[in-house]
């Protein structure tokens, strides 16, 4: 059996790990001693997305390695150890630590550090670098004295870190020396789009400046000043101004490093000592730095295949990059800039919504060489794709700038025509074919088994769309319906036509239909139109335009039975009765017939009213000071309650106060599903809370805030989405989150089926609903105010109106009550005769 040979690999970041990954996944491992040093203090983990860490991640959710997979591979790891030299005639590798290891072969992946500009007081209090999660922490520390804060370079990792800065909530600048935001990725007009957009989220931009000194006169930051002579007052700066290649290990030693850094490297990521490999932004390939993590993956997978026996080379990579900054879509892909020879430009810019888009391609347009994409880079996949196909364009290529309206045909092509060959995820080197291939063995319907399997779509995320539009594609070969439509008669999507609905001031469903739609409609479309009208412009749902839009319980306002009786269930926020209340209701049961229980929800629910006695038990109802529950529709239930600090012995807030406030703040809220809620005082969690749609938990400092839970058929456990909060923030963080439901989720779909469709889950909730990463936290505060403002109970409304009462009858020529309702007793109430005890009584 021959000896292991001994293998050392200096760097445990992203491209040092996926080394690790794939030597493991390729067998390799078997025949080798692997040693890797990790200077941090934690094992790799994402830095692509580091700004996780301020929305709720941790740095366990941010790890890349699965526990226990190094020890399990019999990998030794040093962490907290720096290798700082290497002996290439002994062949040792010396760290910081003491630690010696001889090798037979190395490979480095030491990455690059952040570029620091030479300003007079950059070293001063309160700066910082935007790196490493103890970067992200040390500024978070220091943050917490801050009211402004600015990041120095306005690339890539600049406008991320200015998300994490804004998130801190500080007033946050970006200072860039180019004339414009990201100038290696987009052009002048694409800049200016992308300036505009973030700046109407908050953040100043300021183009065109050379910064000349950071002024500190205590020690401690208080402004920048600049070479045109103006001045900007700060507490802390962030240098984000780009990267160098850490290189210092292979200078050292004596391996051959670039002119201006980065060390050398051949077309199999080899250096100028053949024991010795770099890969990642420490290498320098061609004069060439590669500052993303896809070309670092895929120089892993090429030493990879060196100590796996395969022949592969690196030949370069592609730099298109697709990224949302601060909510902003940005992309570019190709030759962007037509540097190519005869290269022509066909752009568009809609200032309005703030959009650019352009395409660059060869001189008689039958190729697509590049592109540019700013607000909007739903086509990314697409484009890049003719890109790096070569594939010939449509007649008309600017069409392909403007996207298809949902079911017409997109102009270009389709992921059926693409070969098995093409590369759809650039990360993690995964082929159309290799992804095909997984969907179909594995009989895969949903994207997040496919990214599981595959892990593409698991880098920077850019793919996604194109690897959904592939399962799409596998499932209806399959004969699997993949359509999203709501009915034949609307060729758009619930959340489409939620936009069509508050964008053109629709409202009516005829007027719907006359614009958007075709036929009459149908028992799919109009109910799910009335609830869209009723959650955005909160009209009385009995009004003529209305009323034939209604289901069965929605137009009687109660819930039928099994024997053709109704409920009724009035509201009574928290479970608070008074003994005045309760006796009504007793009065009201006794009087009509009507048998009653305790619900689940903490209401009584009376049952067995027939259809002409319920404007009448309402009428009394209501007199008593009930209004509608609305337990027959669409909408928030109930928001259920512990008695909390009032009287249990071991509540910390006043539980019973703040269940009664958000029922009257959100009853009569219409939603693609049935709203359930509840408030528990204290963490032993009486009232259920982590089961609802949205819930709530008291804490000595405050509240915590659960979304997304659910009973019934599949339970699952809502997800903590902010703790110890007071409650202002608690009623806008719910505003936020019940609007940002009712306009995104399916028709029919609970809160916790739409959660996990969720592309980006909890994170990407926090980021909408928290950080407003998408700019619209207010807008959805002002519609949820519109419905609050505008509440009426439906059955108030309904005993106003003569015209309305004359529908509370059961046949539309008579008086008369239905026969074929049978009641007999049981237990001392009345309920719905069973079939055996009607043939009995000899109906049928």
């Amino acid at each position: 059996m021959t000896a292991k040979k001994n293998l050392v690999v200096i760097g445990n970041g992203m491209v040092g790990h996926k080394f690790l990954d794939e030597i493991i996944a390729k067998g390799a491992i078997a025949n080798w001693n692997v040693t890797t040093f990790c200077e941090e203090s934690r094992v790799a983990y994402d830095r692509v997305n580091l700004s996780g860490y301020f929305s709720g991640k941790t740095a366990a959710d941010l790890s890349l390695v699965e526990p226990g997979l190094y020890q399990d591979n019999g990998i030794k790891i040093y962490i907290g150890d720096k290798a700082v030299s290497i002996d290439r005639q002994q062949k040792i590798v010396y760290s910081a630590n003491g630690v010696k290891v001889s090798y037979d072969k190395v490979v480095l992946a030491t990455g690059s550090y952040p570029f620091v500009p030479p300003i007079k007081g950059k070293e001063s209090t309160g700066t910082f670098v935007y790196r490493t999660i103890e970067d992200l922490e040390a500024m978070s520390a220091y943050a917490k004295n801050c009211q402004t804060g600015v990041v120095i370079g306005g690339g890539l990792l600049g406008l991320e870190c200015a998300n994490a800065l804004k998130n801190m909530g500080l007033q946050t600048h970006v200072v860039e020396f180019a004339p414009r935001l990201m100038p290696m990725q987009v052009d002048d007009l694409g800049g200016n789009v992308l300036r505009n957009k973030i700046e109407e989220i908050g953040v100043s931009v300021h183009t065109n400046k050379s910064t000349t000194e950071i002024v500190s006169p205590d020690g401690k930051v208080t402004k920048m000043t600049f070479a045109d002579g103006s001045e900007l007052a700060t507490d802390m700066i962030v240098f984000s101004a780009g990267i160098r290649p850490r290189d210092e290990i292979a200078r050292e030693c004596g391996i051959e490093v670039g002119n201006r850094g980065g060390i050398v490297i051949n077309e199999y990521c080899q250096t100028s000592d053949p024991d010795i490999y770099a890969i990642g932004e420490c290498a320098l390939h061609q004069n060439r730095i590669y500052g993303l993590v896809a070309p670092g993956y895929t120089m892993a997978s090429v030493v990879a295949n060196v100590f796996s026996n395969i022949t592969s080379t690196f030949d370069g990579a592609d730099m298109s990059t697709k990224l949302k900054l601060l909510g902003v879509d940005v992309a570019s892909f190709g030759d962007a800039f037509a540097k190519t020879s005869g290269a022509k430009e066909i752009a568009i810019t809609d200032a309005i919504s703030g959009v650019y888009k352009k395409l660059v391609v060869n001189e008689d347009g039958s190729r697509l060489l590049g592109g540019i994409l700013v607000g909007d880079a739903s086509s990314y996949g697409t484009l890049l794709q003719f890109v790096q196909n070569n594939i010939a364009l449509p007649p008309h290529p600017e069409d392909l700038l403007i996207p298809p309206r949902e079911g017409k045909t997109a102009v270009g092509m389709g992921v059926e025509s693409l070969p098995d060959t093409a590369q759809i995820c650039s990360c993690n080197n995964v082929s159309k074919g290799q992804i095909c291939s997984a969907i179909v063995e594995n009989n895969f319907t949903d994207i997040a088994s496919v990214k599981k399997c595959t892990k593409a779509g698991t880098g920077c995320g850019g793919c996604v769309p194109l690897v959904t539009d592939l399962l799409k594609s596998e499932m209806k070969k399959a004969g699997i319906e993949v359509k999203n439509h709501l009915c034949e008669h609307f060729a758009y999507s619930r959340q489409e036509i939620y936009h069509l609905v508050r964008s053109q001031k629709i409202i009516t469903f005829e007027e719907l239909l006359a614009k958007h739609g075709q036929g009459k409609g149908c028992e799919i479309c109009k109910p799910a139109v009335a609830s869209i009208l009723a959650s955005t412009w909160n009209d009385y749902i009995l009004d003529r335009s209305h009323v034939g839009l209604q289901d069965t319980n929605d137009a009687y306002l109660a819930n039928i039975q099994k024997d053709g009786t109704y409920s009724v269930i009035p509201r009574v926020p928290g479970g608070e009765l008074t003994p005045d209340k309760l006796i009504v209701l007793g009065e009201v049961a006794k009087d009509f017939g009507l048998y009653t229980k305790i619900t689940g929800g903490q209401r009584i629910d009376l049952l067995g009213a027939r259809v002409d006695q319920l404007p009448h038990i309402w009428r009394r109802l209501i007199d008593a000071g009930f209004e509608s529950g609305h337990a027959y529709g669409k909408a928030l239930r109930t928001i259920k309650s512990c008695v909390g600090s009032t009287w249990c012995r071991f509540g910390v807030q006043d539980s019973t106060t703040l269940a009664i406030d958000l029922e009257l703040r959100y009853r009569g809220l219409r939603s693609p599903h049935k709203l359930k809620s509840a408030v528990s005082g204290c963490t032993r969690e009486c009232a259920e809370a982590q089961s609802k749609d949205f819930g709530v938990i008291a804490t000595e400092k405050g509240w915590n805030l659960y979304v997304c839970g659910n009973g019934g058929m599949k339970p699952q456990h809502a997800i903590l989405l902010a703790e110890d909060i007071d409650k202002e923030r608690l009623i806008k963080y719910l505003d936020r989150f019940l609007m940002f439901y009712i306009r995104t989720a399916n028709r029919l779909e609970r809160t916790a089926t739409w959660f996990n469709k969720l592309e980006g889950g909890i994170d990407y909730l926090k980021q909408v609903i928290i950080h407003d990463s998408l700019g619209i936290g207010e807008e959805l505060e002002k519609e949820m105010q519109h419905l609050v403002n505008t509440y009426e109970c439906e059955w108030k409304a309904t005993i106003e109106d003569p015209e309305k009462l004359k529908r509370f009858r059961h046949f539309v020529n008579s008086d008369s009550t239905d026969p074929s309702l049978i009641q007999v007793e049981e237990r001392g109430q009345k309920r719905p005769a069973y079939e055996h005890e009607k043939s009995l009584m000899g109906i049928s």
